[in-house]
């Protein structure tokens, strides 16, 4: 399967270590399927940076590999609750240590006001029911792939866009 990357430049060597703290499933670089997707995110995030050009990066991926007994990987099939406390974890957790042990993750995305339902939910504003159907992606169900190991990297061959 071809992966996308939306971007401000072009990626020759993914490098972890650019990845941002935070985010739904931990630091790592993330990936999506669904390359209309990938452009909009290169869109915008040129825009937030002021600089580049949007860049769609193309990665290809063998899901035989999601099976390899090397490889730890956790997939939710849809929005669950044990997404939405995974999300949790990982968006409260400000360091580079990952709070799990999974070289790959595939699940749902989440909204763009995630930071927002985190803290409502935190301080008892909303329960776990309302933070999972806040936290659900308004365009539908999209499929984000998180690679969090250079391990998990060294499975992406970059190809060119078609």
């Amino acid at each position: 399967m071809i992966l996308y990357h939306g971007s401000n430049i072009e990626i020759s060597k993914i490098d972890l270590a650019m990845s941002k703290v935070g985010k739904d499933f931990g630091c790592g670089f993330y990936l999506s399927a669904d390359k209309t997707q990938a452009i909009e995110l290169a869109t915008r995030k040129t825009e937030q940076l002021g600089k580049g050009a949007p860049t769609l990066n193309a990665y290809e991926f063998d899901e035989k590999n999601l099976h390899d007994s090397n490889l730890s990987v956790l997939e939710f099939q849809k929005y669950s609750k044990e997404w939405a406390e995974f999300v949790l974890m990982n968006r409260q957790n400000r360091t580079r240590i990952s709070s799990h042990t999974y070289d790959i993750v595939i699940g749902p995305i989440a909204n763009d006001s995630v930071g927002f339902q985190i803290r409502r939910f935190t301080s008892g504003l909303i329960d776990m029911d309302k933070f999972l159907q806040e936290l659900k992606y308004m365009k539908g169900v999209t499929v984000q792939y998180f690679f969090g190991t250079e391990k998990a990297v060294g499975y992406l061959t970059k190809v060119n866009v078609l």
